[in-house]
């Protein structure tokens, strides 16, 4: 009995330290599209902003479809240019959210996530649900199917 109540012990005081030491995401409000579902211009204001760690909204045509990343977390891995030109790496989890098959370069990707600026157009990740319930979720969406 005593060891069950040490480890439900040590257990909630791992999810504290968990809950205090997560990074968090700033949600970007789109100011010139209000709640529509075009929210571009929030992604554009924050790569022009260099800003990271953004929650945004968009759609992007895949110009490169790349190998996966099985370091760590399996990513699905892919490159997108927006209307603007600029260009973005998608990271999806596939540990998480299921693998968009059949994507090829020319189709169309909505995406929900969170953008992370650098020098070549920035990076999305976080297009998957959070399993634990502490992080707004993510989703991809191809040819009419959602990705989460």
């Amino acid at each position: 009995m005593k060891k069950i109540l040490v480890i439900c012990l040590l257990g909630l005081a791992l999810l504290g330290y968990l809950d205090n030491n997560l990074p968090t995401t700033k949600i970007v409000k789109n100011a010139y599209a209000g709640d529509t579902v075009d929210s571009n211009s929030a992604l554009q204001n924050a790569i022009d902003n260099q800003q990271s760690n953004a929650q945004v909204t968009g759609v992007g045509e895949v110009i490169k479809v790349l190998a996966d990343d099985l370091k760590g977390s399996r990513h699905q891995r892919f490159i997108l240019k927006i209307a603007s030109g600029t260009t973005l790496l998608v990271a999806h989890n596939i540990d998480l959210a299921p693998r968009i098959n059949g994507l090829n370069v020319g189709d169309s990707v909505e995406f929900h996530g969170v953008y992370e600026f650098n020098n070549k157009g920035g990076v999305i990740h976080w297009t998957h649900h959070d399993p634990r319930g502490q992080h707004p979720g993510g989703w991809l969406k191809h040819n009419g199917n959602v990705y989460q």
